[in-house]
Parts: C-alpha cells; sequence; structure tokens
C-alpha cells in the first residue's frame, strides 16, 4: 500500500496574518471575478502564488516561484521544527440545513507506480490542467495544497476526533469553520500512517495535482534520485458517508444547431416528460424520480433514462448523459454545480441547454475506483472544499 507519512509544514503566521485574509478555496473553482477579490484582500494571499498573474519581465511561474520564497524568507510563512500530521476539520451545514463536519489528516502520501493500485483515481482529467499545475510544481518546488484522497480503513475518522485547542481557526466565505492541529505524538502518528496503509486510497478530488505529481516525481528521480518529490501532500479522510456530502456538478450545453429540438432528440435514450417550475428541491425530486433534469429557454422536463440506456452505460448520470448527447453531433460541454446559475445562463442564452444530474453516491464512487473505471470529468463535487494555503509542503532535496 502506498506510505502515509508526516511532513514538516511551511504554515503562515497566525500571529503575523489573520488566515481568513490570506486563504483561498482551491484554484478550480475560482473564477477571474474571486481571485480579483481574493488577491485584493492581502498582499500574501495564498492566490498570488496559486493562480499567479504576468508582471512585467517575468512570466507567471517566475512570479510564483518568487513569491513563495520571498514569504518563507521574510514572512509570513513560518517552517514548524519537526515532521508532523496536520489534523484538519471542517464543519458546515448539508443542504437540508443539518450540521455536518469532514475530519481527517494532511500528510504525505507515498507516489510509486509500481505499487498502484494503491492509490485509485475515479474520474478522467485534461491535459491543459495538468499542463499548468505540473509548471507551477516545477518553478515553486513546493507543494502548495492537498488533494483529497478517502480511505476504507474504519476508526480512521475517530483518530482525527481531539479535545485539544486547534493550532489555528477561521471561517470561510462560505460560512464552513475549518481547524488545524498539529500531530506529533509517536503513538498517534505511528496509528494514523497504519489506518492509511492498511488499505487502497482513492483520490477523492485533486486528480489533476496527483497525476501531475507522478510526471514531476519521473522528473526529480531521473536528475536526482529519491527525494521528497517521491510523495504527495494528501489530505486523508474515512470513506464514510458521516464524513462525506457529495453534490452533482450539471452539465452547460453550446454549439448546437440553433433549430435543435433537444427533448425531442433526447426521446432515444430517455423518456422524456414535462415538469414544472425546478426550486432548490430538485436534486432530491430527481433521486426519487430517478430522473436527470433538462432546462431548455422556456421549458423544464425530466429525462428517465430508457431500459437501452441503463444497458449502454455505467450506473452514473454522467456517464448515461455521455452516451445520448454522442447523438448530437459536435457541441461544447461545460460544467456548473450552482442550480440557479445553470437556470440563468440558460433563460438568457448563454447556454442553450443545461442538464441537472443526480450526485454521486459514495458507493458509486468506490465500485467505479475498484472496478478499474474512470467517472466522466467532473462527475463528482465533494462540499466543502479544504482550503488551499492551510499548510505547504517544500520538495527541495
Amino acid at each position: 500500500m502506498a506510505s502515509f507519512e508526516p511532513f514538516q509544514g511551511i504554515r503562515y503566521d497566525p500571529d503575523a496574518v489573520d488566515l481568513t485574509a490570506v486563504v483561498a478555496p482551491p484554484y478550480d473553482v475560482i473564477d477571474e471575478a474571486e481571485r480579483e477579490v481574493l488577491g485584493a484582500r492581502h498582499p500574501a494571499n495564498v492566490t498570488h502564488v496559486d493562480l499567479p498573474r504576468d508582471e512585467p519581465g517575468e512570466g507567471r511561474y517566475e512570479v510564483a516561484a518568487r513569491t513563495f520564497r520571498e514569504w518563507r524568507d521574510r514572512g509570513p510563512l513560518l517552517t514548524d521544527p519537526e515532521p508532523s500530521f496536520y489534523g484538519y476539520r471542517m464543519g458546515y451545514h448539508d443542504e437540508a440545513g443539518r450540521p455536518r463536519q469532514t475530519s481527517g489528516f494532511i500528510g504525505a502520501l507515498g507516489l510509486d507506480p509500481a505499487a498502484e493500485p494503491a492509490v485509485l483515481p475515479h474520474e478522467e482529467t485534461t491535459p491543459k490542467a495538468r499542463s499548468d499545475r505540473l509548471q507551477l510544481m516545477q518553478a515553486c518546488r513546493a507543494d502548495l495544497s492537498p488533494i483529497w484522497a478517502l480511505s476504507p480503513t474504519e476508526g480512521l475518522g475517530a483518530l482525527a476526533e481531539t479535545a485539544e485547542p486547534p493550532l489555528a481557526r477561521w471561517t470561510d466565505d462560505q460560512g464552513v469553520h475549518h481547524r488545524l492541529w498539529r500531530v506529533t505524538r509517536p503513538a498517534v502518528v505511528e496509528a494514523i500512517s497504519s489506518a492509511v496503509e492498511a488499505a487502497p486510497v482513492l483520490v477523492a478530488d485533486g486528480h489533476h495535482r496527483y497525476r501531475t505529481a507522478l510526471t514531476y516525481r519521473e522528473e526529480r528521480r531521473a536528475a536526482e534520485g529519491p527525494g521528497p518529490w517521491d510523495s504527495l501532500m494528501t489530505y486523508v479522510v474515512e470513506l464514510a458517508e458521516d464524513q462525506l456530502e457529495v453534490r452533482p456538478i450539471h452539465r452547460l450545453l453550446r454549439g448546437l444547431p440553433d433549430d435543435v429540438d433537444l427533448p425531442g432528440a433526447l426521446e432515444r435514450w430517455f423518456e422524456v416528460a414535462e415538469a414544472g417550475a425546478f426550486d432548490a428541491e430538485i436534486v432530491e425530486r430527481l433521486v426519487d424520480e430517478g430522473a436527470l433534469g433538462l432546462v431548455v429557454p422556456g421549458g423544464r422536463y425530466l429525462l428517465r433514462p430508457r431500459p437501452e440506456l441503463l444497458a449502454a452505460a455505467v450506473d452514473l448520470d454522467s456517464s448515461r448523459l455521455d452516451v445520448a448527447l454522442a447523438d448530437l453531433g459536435d457541441h461544447e460541454l461545460t460544467f456548473h454545480h450552482d442550480l440557479e446559475e445553470v437556470q440563468r445562463l440558460v433563460e438568457t442564452g448563454s447556454a442553450q441547454a443545461g442538464v441537472l444530474l443526480r450526485p454521486a453516491t459514495v458507493a458509486q464512487i468506490a465500485e467505479t475506483a475498484h472496478g478499474g473505471r474512470l467517472m466522466p470529468t467532473k462527475t463528482t463535487y465533494f462540499h466543502p472544499k479544504p482550503t488551499t494555503g492551510v499548510v505547504f509542503r517544500s520538495l527541495e532535496a
């Protein structure tokens, strides 16, 4: 199985900066407008490194490397005195308003292609995103944010429970409460390592960064041999329903012929029925109805998969939709997790149609990965997202 080891973390000094001003969501959920807001909050906001911009005479990756080096040399970053795991908890309310929490540990997960399937991806990735993250890793020589992995080992979540006061705490713009602890007691460190190393882990979020880290490892090993690049900073959580909330990622369609009758075109694969308004409870309704939802200008429909579609695709809405959309010819597919935004983009003509998906279940995610298959890109949206800027990990030899 993949190793899971403590490391000497690099963190924002909570006595020097307000963490709410310098941390940020993961890079792949930040649009240009939010990048502007976050970057303006503080000169040391993590987006200046994780989503760098060109400056006169310097490309964006050079800017990121210089900035990260300056923060380490002059502040506000500090380096912990000894290797440790980092207990990390996110407290939030789910879509039904119920209080929930996700607790796990940030550590260094071993990267060894020969040991796969010790680490199991579950979604396809795109080359462009991998290229960007690779160039950033090459420039900064650091893990800037943890990927998120799930462990089937029972009891890992219990190890994350503690009565000790956190090392750092903050609340993000979505009202999620974040807490961070250092774990250095040898017996607890050993218990965490043993639990994670007992079974293959599943990549929940961060597939691009995981694939990027494998490429980076090959480059550095070829030039320098073994080193810290043989592992990747990873947030590991127990694979359990009470630790996870999986939300759907919906689809937006563009580039279809102007006169396309989309409900009619989809009837080969779905029973198409007119529906009323799609409100905030539509996803629960789709789960109850066993259907997908279709949004077109002035119309809302339920799409119930026909037996032919159930036989032609794996048990995932995203896979079934991919089969059905193949009949439509060339088109552009983009992704959005916000229902209201999907409907707004369709009604304003920014998209021709939206398709609402049901969330993949924890069981579906595990079954897909252990079966050696990959879900289509952007099938799962885990909520909440681990914050970027919680801790960094140096990849210097």
